[in-house]
């Protein structure tokens, strides 16, 4: 996977596009990225996409040839997002003895999840093998000097072990197949980092998302500095029931909850569904997914080496339309 760097250059850090191949297009351009020799590149500036370039939207196949091609480049990084990583296991078969078929139960939910993925790569089937063999290249997480950047949650804990066994922010076929066992220590680093923390709702209670999906935990933020409720550090789109909001952390609840302390370098995330203006977590956090594919925002962040993140350096695509029909309304504050 090529790379580039330099210590003038700036990045633009873009959320999840979920196949919204024309958003990303008009963001890119928006930002001052030009086509050279069918390749999106910028003469200052590098684009780091924060994962989930595939599922749901309208143009996967389009939006993983423009990615893959800037990365190739060096015009553009990449880290994994839970849906790269959940197409590797659909599509890889688990060893003999197993008990199971693919590592990756094909069962109606993930079967819905992927269906737009492979059905637009029904007759292109050479090139889906090979950027599943490309996903194994994305590498988990970035860490420069002045920033970081993982699909859900940085948990350092993790990341310094997963380093010393792999030798590299990149997954193997054996690490896929050993982190099909979510209790196992390759299982842990897959789920915490790709789809975040979580704690389980008390007294066995359940909700369901607006997704249909029945959930017995909820998502949490890595980044609280002090909480004392559940609704302290609550982070998903859907909302907690009022009762339990306010329920009380216990002690050992609070110490296991990650902190990721102000004094860090700042850190970016995708993943999370947010919703309206998009501005900072905290001065140190921000979180890149407003929904594009929903009809929200294609949204990035235009980092320079500030250690304290701005509002008004997010740029972003809104999508009021089909994606299909190229209607777009954008921001863009600090356009180079």
């Amino acid at each position: 996977m090529a790379s580039a760097r330099s210590p003038s250059r700036g990045y633009d850090i873009i959320g999840d596009i979920h196949g919204c191949a024309h958003t990303l297009e008009h963001l890119l351009e928006q930002m001052g990225y030009r086509k050279i020799n069918g390749i999106y590149q910028h003469r200052k500036r590098q684009a780091i996409f924060i994962g989930d370039i595939i599922d749901r939207g309208p143009r996967i196949r389009e939006a993983l040839h423009l990615v893959h091609d800037m990365v190739e480049h060096g015009s553009a990084r990449i880290v994994m997002g839970n849906h790269e990583y959940n197409a590797l296991g659909y599509c890889t078969r688990a060893r003999p003895g197993s008990g199971k078929t693919f590592l990756r139960e094909h069962n109606a939910r993930h079967d819905r999840l992927i269906r737009e993925t492979l059905e637009q790569f029904d007759h292109y089937p050479h090139e889906w093998n090979e950027f599943l063999e490309w996903f194994y290249d994305i590498p988990l997480f970035i860490e420069e000097e002045e920033f970081r950047a993982v699909h859900a949650c940085w948990d350092e804990r993790l990341i310094r072990q997963f380093l010393e066994t792999q030798d590299s922010p990149c997954i193997d076929e054996d690490f896929l197949h050993a982190s099909a066992a979510i209790e196992s220590f390759a299982g842990q680093v897959m789920d915490t980092l790709l789809r975040g923390t979580d704690l389980p709702l008390p007294d066995g209670m359940s909700i369901t998302g607006r997704d249909g999906y029945i959930r017995k935990f909820f998502r949490t933020k890595f980044w609280a500095d002090d909480p004392r409720t559940y609704g302290d550090v609550v982070f998903q789109p859907d909302p907690l029931p009022e009762d339990v909001a306010r329920r009380k952390l216990s002690e050992k609840e609070r110490r296991e909850i990650l902190r990721y302390p102000r004094g860090e370098r700042p850190v970016f995330v995708g993943h999370y569904w947010m919703e309206g203006e998009p501005a900072p977590l905290k001065p140190n956090v921000a979180c890149l997914d407003y929904s594009a594919v929903k009809y929200g925002k294609l949204v990035a962040y235009r980092m320079d080496g500030e250690q304290e993140l701005l509002p008004e350096k997010f740029v972003y695509v809104n999508v009021e339309r089909p994606e299909l029909s190229g209607s777009f309304q954008t921001e863009d504050s600090v356009a180079r």
